[in-house]
């Protein structure tokens, strides 16, 4: 009887010594290739957090716009862009028409950091935060905007692409930084 209490009362110490190990087990049992493959889909999904920011400083609207799946959709509080060709239109909104060949952006940056990548087969999940530095008034770089994305990927036609991607901005406020295009906007 004493035995089988002793056994009963190890079994939680037990497990929780055994468990890991089983899991960890189960992680090591991926082929080379699975392994392989994980790292490169890793890698090209961290392709796409730097792309965002890169075609977007670029003012390639066609470029950014294919970052998105064919029905992907473009977040931020209840404003909600969904398709290439409204993903489009919305930098139209946000910068104008398109600049012309060789237009080189000497105005803003966009820095993505710490990304976190949970990769399901086909599907991914991201969250990153962003940094947003245009140029100040004496000419010196302005951080303006910083913020979290957190995206939904998949891969369509053997790419990753968001599915939706959801910015929400932390400093300034939402309003506070739509105040700001809005008098960026008047002064031009």
């Amino acid at each position: 009887m004493k035995t089988r209490r002793s056994i009963i009362r190890g079994l939680p110490a037990l497990l929780a010594v055994v468990m890991p190990a089983l899991v960890m087990a189960e992680e090591r049992t991926l082929t080379l290739e699975e392994r392989l493959q994980r790292v490169e889909d890793e890698l090209a999904i961290r392709r796409l957090l730097v792309d965002y920011a890169v075609t977007q400083d670029a003012r390639d609207y066609a470029g950014y716009a294919a970052l998105f799946a064919k029905d992907g959709e473009w977040v931020n509080g209840k404003t909600v862009y969904k398709g290439r060709e409204a993903i489009y239109n919305m930098l139209v909104r946000l910068y104008g028409d398109p600049p012309p060949a060789g237009y080189v952006n000497n105005e803003s940056y966009h820095l993505v950091t710490n990304p976190e990548i949970e990769i399901d087969g086909d599907r991914a999940k991201a969250r990153s935060r962003h940094l947003l530095i245009i140029r100040g008034p004496d000419g010196h770089p302005w951080p303006v905007l910083t913020g979290r994305y957190e995206d939904e990927l998949i891969r369509e036609d053997g790419k990753w692409k968001f599915l939706r991607r959801v910015d929400y901005p932390v400093m300034p406020t939402p309003e506070e930084w739509m105040k700001f295009i809005r008098e960026r906007n008047a002064a031009k």
